[in-house]
């Protein structure tokens, strides 16, 4: 017990003492040959693959040199410190994603599953008496081959978001794997009941 107080104690001390900072926020994060700016609070980078564009929250600072993008802190707050990192994060994601596109596949399982692209919608055919329709967000492309959609664009978060929508309408069941899955992904099967 004494132990455990000791370490809840040098862990408080810690955060109150103002000195945390995420590792990524630490070192500039390079931008490579995307063109990076800020403007009115907004940050806008650039690549050859997209632009993308993301609000900066005002307790932070972003700074544009030529080792890269810096991000601190503007005031010594607990939530300007917490978000460095995050908005850390975002930053390479959105200067990665817009040189090199991000990808998602799922895969449909099952006995008259079909998927098709039409127009601007994802449509499926998963067993349902109806079939089911997606809008395709704008700056995703979605590429069908027989039952594999593939989803590329810039923007990591949205790439992300639409696979799990994606998935979300039929998740592939634990008996026969029937279902939407991501690729590479491994579901855990049961055993069906046995006949007695």
């Amino acid at each position: 017990m004494q132990r455990r107080a000791k370490t809840v104690s040098a862990a408080k001390s810690f955060s109150k003492s103002g000195n945390f900072m995420s590792r990524l926020a630490k070192k500039s994060i390079a931008v490579g040959k995307a063109d990076v700016s800020v403007a009115s609070g907004v940050l806008t980078v650039k690549g050859s693959k997209g632009t993308l564009t993301k609000r900066v929250h005002p307790s932070i600072d972003i700074v544009i040199d030529a080792a890269g993008v810096s991000i601190a802190p503007k005031d010594r707050s607990r939530l300007s410190k917490m978000l460095i990192g995050t908005f850390a994060s975002h930053v390479k994601n959105m200067v990665a994603g817009v040189e090199n596109r991000y990808m998602k596949k799922l895969i449909l399982e099952g006995v008259g599953y079909k998927v098709e692209v039409k127009g601007k919608d994802i449509v499926l055919t998963i067993g349902f008496s109806h079939t089911v329709s997606l809008k395709i967000p704008e700056d995703i492309t979605a590429i069908v081959e027989k039952n594999v959609i593939k989803l590329e664009g810039a923007d990591k978060e949205i790439v992300g978001q639409f696979a799990a929508d994606i998935r979300r309408i039929k998740p592939p069941e634990p008996y026969l794997g029937k279902g939407i899955r991501y690729d590479g992904e491994v579901i855990r099967r049961k055993q069906g009941k046995k006949a007695v």
